[in-house]
C-alpha cells in the first residue's frame, strides 16, 4: 500500500490548488482524477465561456469575428484544436512536476484513511493521513416531463459548440444562462431564456440582476421571468425545433435546449459511508464551505459550497490543507467576490442592504447611477450602477455591487476594504484615478463618510 500525506480526489480547481499548496509545504501527494486533470474550468467553463463573450463582444462591435473564428480560438484556449476531446496533458504535466503522484481513475474511500482507485483492470490502495475531496459539480437535469427526448446541451456542448444551433433556449437564468444567452443572442442566434425565478442571476445583487435583464434584451435575447418548464416534445424533423411546456400554458422552443438550472455534486459513490457519513444527510454535508467533515477528511470546491465559483475553489484548496497541517486558520467567506462577465460585467461582495439588515447591521446604502458618471458619460452607459452598503455602528463596508464594463476589477478594492474591515473614513481619503470606476466608490465612500459624521456631530474627511 502507498503511504502519502494527502490523498486528493479530484484535480479541478480545487483539487490542483490543495496538491500545489500540499507540496509547497514539503508534504506528499496523490491526485486522482477520472476525466480531465484541470476541471472543468479550463476546459469547458470559465475559459472557454469568457473566450466566446470576448469573441461575441468584437462581432457585435462588427470586427470580422465570425462564429468559425470564435470556435477555432475557443479551441486552442481548450487545447482542443483539430481533437474532440481537450488535451489536459499540461496539467498532468504540471502537477508532476510539482512533485505529486498523479493517477488517472476512480478513486473512493474505503475506511479511514484508506483511498481505492480503480481503472479499468487495475486497482490501487493508497494510505492517506488526509484525504481531500475535490470531485466538482455537473448539470442538474431538471424534472421535467420527456426532457431525455430532446436535443440538450450541459454548458460542455455549449461551451465547445463548433456550430450555431439555429435557435436557443436557456433553461435558467444564473450566471451561465445569461453568459451563453448573450454570447449566442450576439451571433445572431435567436435565443430565450426562461427562469422560474422573479429575476436573473437570483443570488446576485438585485440591480445586477435588472442590470443583466438590460444587457439580454437589448442584444435580442427573449426573458421569460416567473414561468417554469413542464413538459418537452421532441421536434418530428431535425429541422424543427424542440418544444417546452411551461406552467402557465404557453411554450418555449429551441434547436438546442441548454440546461443551466443548477449543479449535482457527486458524492454518492465515493465511500463516504464507509467512514460513518451519508452524503445525503444535509447536516453532515453542509454546503456552508467549512471544508473538514471528518478527522483527516476535507470536502472543497463545488460540494463544499457556500457559493460556485474557480476562485473560491482555489482558496478552499489552499486553506484545506492549511488547517490540516494545524494552521491556525478558518474559511472565511464575508468578502467573496461574484462576478458575471457579460456586457457590462457585473460584481458582487459582502452584503445588500436587504441582506444587511436580515443579518442585524444597522446598514444604509449609496448608488451611483453609472451613465451619469464622468466613466459612464464616456463610455456612453446606457445603464449600470454602482452601489455601497455601510454599517452604521463600525463605519466600515460591508457590501458593495456595481454594473460598469470593468466591474470584475474595480470590486477587488471594496473585497479588500471588506476583508481587512477598513472604515469608510479611510477609503474617503483614498486618492482614485479620474475618471476611473473606482473614482465613482470614491464619491460614495466621501458622501457615507458625511452621513456618518453628520449622526454623530462630528467633522467628516478633511473637515468636510
Amino acid at each position: 500500500m502507498h503511504r502519502f500525506d494527502f490523498v486528493i480526489i479530484g484535480a479541478g480547481p480545487a483539487g490542483e490548488s490543495a496538491t500545489y499548496e500540499a507540496r509547497s509545504r514539503g508534504a506528499s501527494v496523490a491526485v486522482i482524477d477520472r476525466d480531465l486533470f484541470g476541471g472543468s474550468c479550463p476546459f469547458w467553463g470559465c475559459i472557454p465561456s469568457k473566450s466566446l463573450l470576448h469573441a461575441a463582444d468584437r462581432h457585435a462591435a462588427g470586427a470580422d469575428y465570425p462564429w468559425s473564428r470564435a470556435a477555432a480560438r475557443r479551441d486552442y484556449m481548450i487545447n482542443r484544436e483539430g481533437i474532440p476531446y481537450p488535451d489536459d496533458s499540461g496539467h498532468v504535466h504540471d502537477l508532476g512536476n510539482a512533485g505529486a503522484t498523479v493517477i488517472r481513475g476512480v478513486g473512493r474511500l474505503d475506511g479511514p484513511g484508506r483511498v481505492v482507485v480503480s481503472h479499468e483492470a487495475e486497482r490501487h490502495e493508497l494510505d492517506a493521513r488526509n484525504v481531500i475531496i475535490a470531485v466538482g459539480s455537473a448539470t442538474k437535469i431538471p424534472p421535467i416531463e420527456g426532457i431525455e427526448k430532446v436535443r440538450t446541451w450541459t454548458n460542455k456542448e455549449a461551451t465547445g459548440a463548433r456550430d450555431l444551433p439555429a435557435s436557443l433556449l436557456v433553461l435558467g437564468g444564473g450566471p451561465t444562462g445569461v453568459e451563453l444567452a448573450q454570447v449566442y443572442a450576439r451571433f445572431g442566434v435567436p435565443t430565450m431564456v426562461v427562469q422560474s425565478g422573479p429575476r436573473l442571476i437570483p443570488t446576485d445583487h438585485p440591480r445586477n440582476a435588472n442590470a443583466a435583464l438590460h444587457a439580454l434584451e437589448r442584444d435580442g435575447v427573449t426573458v421569460r421571468l416567473g414561468v417554469r418548464a413542464i413538459r418537452a416534445h421532441a421536434a418530428a424533423r431535425p429541422a424543427d425545433p424542440d418544444v417546452i411546456d411551461l406552467d402557465d400554458g404557453s411554450t418555449a422552443s429551441g434547436h438546442a435546449i441548454l440546461l443551466a438550472v443548477g449543479r449535482t455534486f457527486p458524492l454518492d459513490d465515493l465511500g463516504l459511508d464507509t467512514i460513518g457519513i451519508d452524503p445525503a444527510d444535509q447536516r453532515a454535508v453542509p454546503r456552508d464551505g467549512r471544508l473538514k467533515i471528518a478527522d483527516g477528511v476535507f470536502l472543497i470546491g463545488d460540494p463544499a459550497g457556500p457559493e460556485l465559483h474557480t476562485h473560491q475553489a482555489h482558496y478552499q484548496g489552499e486553506r484545506a490543507i492549511r488547517m490540516a497541517l494545524g494552521d491556525p486558520v478558518t474559511p472565511d467567506y464575508r468578502a467573496l467576490p461574484r462576478a458575471t462577465y457579460t456586457d457590462p460585467e457585473l460584481a458582487f461582495v459582502g452584503l445588500s442592504l436587504e441582506g444587511a439588515r436580515d443579518a442585524g447591521h444597522d446598514a444604509f446604502e449609496l448608488v451611483a447611477d453609472f451613465p451619469k458618471t464622468a466613466k459612464g458619460y464616456s463610455v456612453e452607459a446606457a445603464f449600470g450602477h454602482v452601489t455601497i452598503v455601510v454599517d452604521r455602528a463600525s463605519h466600515e463596508l460591508i457590501g458593495a455591487a456595481l454594473a460598469t464594463p470593468d466591474a470584475s476589477a474595480a470590486m477587488h478594492e471594496c473585497v479588500l476594504a471588506i476583508q481587512a474591515r477598513v472604515k469608510v473614513e479611510v477609503l474617503a481619503e483614498t486618492i482614485h484615478a479620474f475618471p476611473s470606476t473606482s473614482r465613482i466608490f470614491n464619491g460614495l465612500f466621501s458622501e457615507a463618510a458625511r452621513l456618518l459624521a453628520a449622526a454623530t456631530d462630528q467633522p467628516a474627511v478633511n473637515g468636510r
